[in-house]
């Protein structure tokens, strides 16, 4: 048996009393890694020099009682756009492969100041823009339930590293479900905070207003301990919430009497596949059986979400990325004739296809002349679409549905359909869009692929939505289901 099919408590609990070290921990991820990862290829760099030196420093606090709180000496893995110290930082881009940051994100050093290990940095699609992991610039990661299939994205990386046993848990950003979506289709936990509760700083801009940091674990205890962990205000993130963190451990206590579950007839459409719908619904029935009320609503809205989101992303990502043109950091051209062929040079070799698609879209939608007809319309629609949310929250506590509207697609069955590839969003480009909090967990398979059922709550109320989810949990086997790698 794995370690890391242990329970954190019972971690914590062999830790203190000396029956397991934090190299032990840490050995056991580098030895899965060895083991594993030459098939799922969820990393882009390993930081095995810097995790065996924490894991010795933190084995001589054992026993000290200065080893506290239960992430002490985990092994996590951190997704390629949140900087860490020391360590490169690529975005999975040929034009950050040299960068190398001198200060850690917030996230990173709230981690640190909880003794948690960091492993190494996980691939992911280039800058954050993609939803398989294809768009990678350095290798494609693998669904470990099958390779043939892709894990999701674009925090594939942190996903499939999660799924495979690599790490204990993993950090991801989610911009339009790039943590939900790679949570389902590797059948694990993944959970976008509220807009505001985790710090942006140290991420890696890709849409300012939709960004936002979170955990992937293997179940939603675990989820609960690491929002724990990485939550609260920063004045280093002008986009910080200002609020009082509540316990989000002591809100899971499996009680959902009485609660009001909404159910929109949107999410369960045409476009859903029968498997996906099924596996919802049974979900349901069992939250149902739990004493909880469902009752079907309309988020009428949620048609536009994908042309919405698409524009306001990539008008955002235009402006974001035009301070990668070869000058101040990351690659730059040889040999340019003048400072605008540095610049053309530069962002040509070092942006792949998808990114410059992005850029383009942003740019022309941001130009003269065409700002009101898309990006005002689409801000607009996204005011709508929050409305349609805080309409259906005055009279239900959470939404649920599918996470997305299918299993994992196989490698390469989408790359050259990017319209198709959007699509997959569908569900989740609502929640990013509207700033409030959802979570991803396993509900059944489709074809022998993972399902994932989303919660969606109101702002600021993780606690509720940790509680439907731990209460599902616990009336179900999905999340304790592994894949098998060969």
């Amino acid at each position: 048996m794995s370690l890391f099919e242990l329970k954190l408590q019972e971690i914590h609990t062999k830790l203190q009393d000396r029956q397991l070290t934090v190299t032990d921990l840490v050995d056991e991820a580098y030895a899965r890694i060895g083991q594993v990862d030459g098939k799922i290829k969820a990393f882009l760099k390993l930081d095995e020099e810097n995790a065996r030196a924490a894991a010795k420093s933190l084995d001589g606090q054992l026993g000290s009682g200065s080893a506290r709180g239960l992430l002490f000496g985990l092994p996590i893995g951190i997704k390629d756009n949140i900087v860490t110290e020391g360590v490169t930082t690529t975005c999975a881009s040929q034009f950050l492969r040299n960068f190398n940051p001198v200060y850690d994100a917030t996230v990173v050093a709230k981690l640190k100041d909880a003794q948690a290990v960091s492993i190494g940095k996980l691939n992911m699609d280039e800058f954050a823009m993609g939803g398989s992991n294809e768009n990678s610039s350095f290798h494609t990661t693998y669904n470990p339930w099958n390779t043939d299939y892709v894990p999701g994205g674009s925090s594939g990386g942190s996903a499939a590293a999660v799924a495979a046993g690599e790490v204990y848990f993993s950090l991801g950003s989610d911009t339009g479900g790039s943590i939900r979506q790679p949570a389902a289709y590797c059948g694990i936990v993944g959970l976008k905070p509220t807009y505001g509760l985790v710090s942006r700083f140290g991420l890696v801009a890709f849409a300012s207003s939709l960004d936002q940091i979170g955990p992937l674990t293997k179940n939603v205890e675990d989820s609960a301990y690491l929002l724990q962990a990485i939550a609260g205000h920063d004045p280093q993130d002008s986009t910080s919430a200002k609020v009082d963190i509540p316990d989000y451990i002591s809100a899971l206590s499996g009680d959902v009497k009485g609660l009001r579950v909404a159910l929109p007839k949107e999410y369960m459409s045409e476009g859903i596949d029968p498997k996906v719908r099924d596996a919802v619904m049974t979900a349901l029935k069992t939250l149902e059986s739990l004493g909880a009320v469902v009752e079907e609503v309309s988020l009428p809205h949620s048609e536009y979400a994908v042309a919405a989101y698409y524009l306001l992303a990539s008008s955002e990502a235009s402006s974001n990325l035009a301070r990668f043109d070869g000058v101040r950091y990351g690659v730059r051209a040889e040999n340019p004739k003048n400072l605008l062929d540095l610049y053309h040079k530069s962002r040509s070799e070092g942006f792949g296809p998808e990114v410059k698609r992005r850029i383009m879209l942003g740019t022309y939608a941001l130009s003269s002349g065409y700002y009101d007809a898309y990006y005002l319309k689409a801000q607009k629609v996204r005011t709508l679409i929050k409305q349609d949310f805080d309409r259906v929250f005055e009279s239900y506590d959470v939404i649920i549905g599918p996470t997305a509207p299918t299993a994992a697609f196989k490698v390469g069955s989408q790359v050259d359909n990017p319209l198709t590839m959007y699509l997959n969003d569908i569900m989740t480009i609502p929640v990013n869009l509207a700033g409030i909090p959802a979570i991803s967990v396993p509900c059944g398979f489709a074809d022998g692929l993972p399902v994932g059922l989303q919660i969606i709550g109101k702002a600021l109320d993780e606690s509720t939505v940790l509680r439907v989810a731990h209460a599902y949990e616990q009336n179900t086997d999905f999340h304790k289901q592994r894949p098998a790698i060969d």
